[in-house]
């Protein structure tokens, strides 16, 4: 195969289609040709939100509301009101009624049949034979698609328009009778596209057997990306998101302080995924990190830009810090019990299996003789949930929780001596309490507790001290 990308471009660049045309798909990074990449889309912003739950607040969707009790009928409101908003959306693309009644009966056709299939459902486990539990991952795959096939189909019919041989890759399954493997489901579908000539639009969702929800949850899409990437043999990878992956957030340390991560690498991709401000899943890096798939990520709005080159083997010339992050909303959650010591593999063990089946995500941990921590990013109501399942588990330990913020310090090589001092001497300075902080051997991360109060302070000073100094200029060696 000749030599190829594979893009993937996130919600919020693909609400604005004359800025993905004009800045991605009529601006190629490596060729003048329009054609030999592959592009995978997500759903338009605050839809899948509409469809499962708020990424970050866990208010339900139409699938939460589902899920919470099959006798109510609220996600038959939430499924309409998500249906008018696709329809409005629509409105903003097409300008001829014929046009915008395909898009409308498109989508529309495949929101009607998800309708039908959950009321069908909600009957049946009305009996007492059927759980609808069982059927939860089975829901959350089939509404999760939903938003993909409305972003890819569109963007396939108005390239067209415009006069690019733009193909629509439909990964979904939808009415599938073949319950393929990931790998498979893409192999078949580009079986017969000749790059040369035309331009895949493909669903960032791509239904499989083993269900790519319940192994990914919401980072579904890159692992799509991810998986094209590997299997065509891409020479590079590009993410397209509407923001740069930067020394720290402009809108915290201020524009003019903030610089582009020009080189990095998978560790710190690793860091960023884990705290929630991923450049790319750490399960989907890790089939282009052993392929030697370089990823870059790019800024929508500023095309001339070569954006962040992202390598397995890349280092630092020099340690330094490369980039300040964090994430607030993050419960300590602590259970502490004077019968762990010694035993607590058998502690831990039961704890994992909780959080994983309340699907919390542990940004970190912390273990002593009698006490395990997890600092876990998730809602009060999962919160709540652990903490019962556990109480009736460990009748005699005694739990806490506690809301706080994570500030992570992180670069491709950070042994430099006296860095730890010197980042807790920063925090002092700001009357900031340090709760906790953890330094690996791999010298990629530090970690701070703080307080929630402290977050943006804490990410300035940090940025401060140990980036702004080095007066990177426009950026921290920059990209090829």
């Amino acid at each position: 195969m000749s030599f190829h990308t594979v893009e993937k471009i996130g919600g919020t660049s693909m609400s604005d289609y004359v800025a993905v045309r004009d800045n991605i798909i009529l601006k190629p990074v490596h060729n003048d040709s329009l054609y030999n990449r592959i592009f995978v889309v997500s759903a338009y912003g605050g839809i899948t939100d509409m469809l499962l739950e708020h990424k970050k607040t866990g208010q339900p969707g139409v699938f939460g509301l589902f899920a919470s009790g099959h006798e109510d009928d609220s996600w038959k409101d939430a499924l309409h009101e998500l249906k008018q908003k696709i329809f409005d959306i629509n409105k903003t693309f097409y300008t001829k009624k014929e046009n915008l009644e395909r898009a409308n009966n498109f989508i529309g056709e495949r929101l009607d049949d998800a309708e039908r299939c959950l009321t069908d459902l909600q009957r049946l486990c009305q009996h007492g034979h059927f759980e609808l539990d069982m059927h939860l991952e089975t829901v959350r795959e089939m509404l999760a698609c939903i938003g993909e096939a409305h972003s890819a189909w569109n963007t396939t019919q108005l390239l067209q328009r415009d006069g690019i041989n733009a193909c629509f890759v439909d990964l979904t399954g939808w009415k599938t009778d073949n319950h393929l493997p990931l790998d498979e489901r893409i192999e078949y579908a580009f079986r017969e596209i000749d790059l040369d000539k035309q331009l895949p639009i493909c669903t960032g969702y791509a239904h499989s057997d083993d269900g790519l929800m319940s192994m990914f949850d919401r980072g579904y899409s890159e692992m799509t990306f991810s998986r094209i990437a590997v299997l065509t043999k891409a020479n590079e990878a590009i993410i397209h998101k509407e923001f740069h992956l930067s020394s720290a957030d402009p809108r915290l340390v201020g524009e003019d302080n903030a610089v582009p991560i020009g080189r990095t690498n998978y560790d710190v991709a690793d860091q960023l995924a884990n705290l929630g401000m991923e450049a790319i899943h750490p399960k989907a890096a890790k089939g282009m990190r052993r392929n030697e798939i370089p990823l870059r990520v790019r800024n929508t709005f500023e095309p001339e830009h070569a954006g962040t080159l992202i390598t397995g083997d890349y280092v630092s010339t020099d340690p330094c810090v490369e980039i300040i992050a964090g994430c607030k909303g993050v419960y300590a959650f602590e259970l502490f019990d004077q019968d762990m010591a010694g035993n607590i593999d058998e502690y831990d063990r039961e704890i994992l299996a909780t959080i994983r089946r309340f699907r919390a995500h542990i940004v970190s941990k912390d273990i002593n003789a009698n006490t395990i921590t997890h600092y876990l990013s998730t809602n009060l109501k999962t919160i709540k949930r652990i903490r019962n399942a556990l109480e009736q588990k460990f009748t005699d330990a005694e739990i806490n929780q506690q809301k706080v913020a994570i500030v992570s310090a992180i670069g491709s090589d950070m042994k430099i001596p006296g860095i730890l001092a010197k980042t807790v001497g920063a925090l002092a300075k700001q009357n900031i309490s340090v709760l906790a902080m953890h330094q690996s051997m791999r010298q990629v991360d530090m970690q701070f507790i703080i307080d929630e109060n402290d977050y943006d302070d804490a990410i300035k000073s940090l940025h401060s001290v140990l980036v702004e100094i080095h007066d990177h200029g426009k950026a921290i060696c920059l990209a090829s």
